[in-house]
């Protein structure tokens, strides 16, 4: 039996990373959990899992909340994140969005919690720190992203220093057949509508402009301790492929599955074991699987990613938390589509980096690029 834990229960990942615990009782319980505004779906949760710890958004929920349910602990805003990251469990799953998973993170590994990641942003952002404090503390950081989930299964006995090349898979989005000109009358509604995953806004919208498969890109730097020039990525629509590993001996290892993102969260929280799933590939419905090159010119936002990677230093956080601020605004109606990139290149071409941050460093540029800066 492990205990679970979760930052962003109500958002897509954690609502699926739920059905998982619900799904295997027998393997899995609910520890301490925290959502941001949805206290209607937090309710439903309080009724089927009974949490002992529960952190909001808000003050006046926890007030609220806590008159209803006197059983339960509320905490709130990044007190209460903290308070779930190291409270008593055996795993924490980080599926908040953006930066804000952070600091939560690293408190978790510092109080030895085992980490199911689904919070790209985390090692975008300080992908150095929080895998040396990982190896400091004994750690297991656990990737639950489907393009990450791959690459650790495909590598698991495999020796590292034999690894030639990862292949990171993608679809290519909402828009992967519309040529630049064409995506500058996209609307909010077409970008939310991905062709083959069921995930929140925020991260569909990155899909759409292919930033979500540069945090990967930068994200599997520090998983599994790559170059640079080893990390290739490749379109491929039926997402059924999760992703490969070449090795030396241009041997390559794929892991193939349906596009349901319980499976990899499943994975991470029984790893090193496996347990059984309803859900398997329908061989007879395959009829074929295309790959395509990735165009760095239409995909503007991956070379942005690779930019930054090389660059180092401060520049993947800039770099994410311009996008941050930039999807807002895309989701609140006030800029274009394109818009998105052209924000985030003016931002990182006018960040000098620094090099070696610490985390202090790192939250200041995080805080500063997310703002209006005006």
């Amino acid at each position: 039996m492990k205990k679970i834990s979760i930052l962003g229960a109500t958002g897509s990942i954690g609502t699926q990373a739920l059905a998982v615990i619900g799904n295997n009782p027998e393997h899995f319980e609910l520890g301490s959990i925290s959502i941001g505004t949805n206290i209607e779906a937090l309710e439903k949760i309080l009724e089927s899992f009974r949490p002992k710890l529960v952190s909001v958004m808000k003050d006046t929920d926890r007030i609220e909340l806590k008159s209803r349910y006197p059983d339960i602990d509320f905490t709130c805003g990044r007190e209460g994140l903290m308070a779930v990251a190291t409270d008593d469990a055996d795993t924490l799953l980080t599926a908040v969005m953006g930066s804000v998973g952070l600091e939560p993170t690293l408190a978790a590994i510092d109080a030895g919690k085992d980490i199911a990641l689904a919070n790209k942003e985390t090692l975008v952002a300080a992908g150095e720190i929080v895998m040396e404090r990982a190896r400091e503390n004994g750690v297991s950081i656990i990737p639950v992203d489907s393009e990450h989930s791959a690459i650790f299964q495909c590598l698991r006995g495999e020796d590292l220093r034999e690894m030639k090349r990862i292949i990171l898979t993608a679809s290519g989005g909402s828009f992967r057949d519309l040529s630049r000109e064409e995506l500058r009358d996209v609307t909010l509604e077409r970008a939310l509508d991905h062709p083959n995953w069921s995930m929140g806004r925020k991260i569909t919208i990155d899909s759409a402009t292919m930033m979500n498969k540069g945090l990967e890109v930068i994200e599997a730097k520090w998983l599994f301790d790559a170059e640079v020039d080893q990390i290739s990525t490749i379109l491929h629509r039926e997402s059924t492929i999760h992703s490969m590993v070449e090795f030396v001996d241009n041997s390559i290892m794929a892991q193939m599955g349906t596009p349901d993102m319980k499976t990899a969260i499943q994975f991470a929280f029984s790893h090193p074991k496996r347990l059984p799933m309803d859900n398997p590939m329908d061989f007879d419905a395959l009829s074929q699987l295309n790959f395509k090159p990735m165009d760095l010119e239409r995909f503007r936002m991956l070379a942005l990613a690779y930019d930054a990677l090389r660059t180092g230093g401060t520049m993947p956080a800039v770099m994410n938390a311009a996008n941050e601020y930039a999807v807002n605004r895309f989701l609140e109606g006030e800029i274009s589509f394109l818009e998105i990139e052209e924000i985030v290149e003016s931002r990182m071409d006018g960040h000098m980096a620094v090099q070696n941050p610490d985390l202090d460093t790192i939250l200041y540029y995080d805080r500063l690029y997310k703002s209006d800066m005006r």
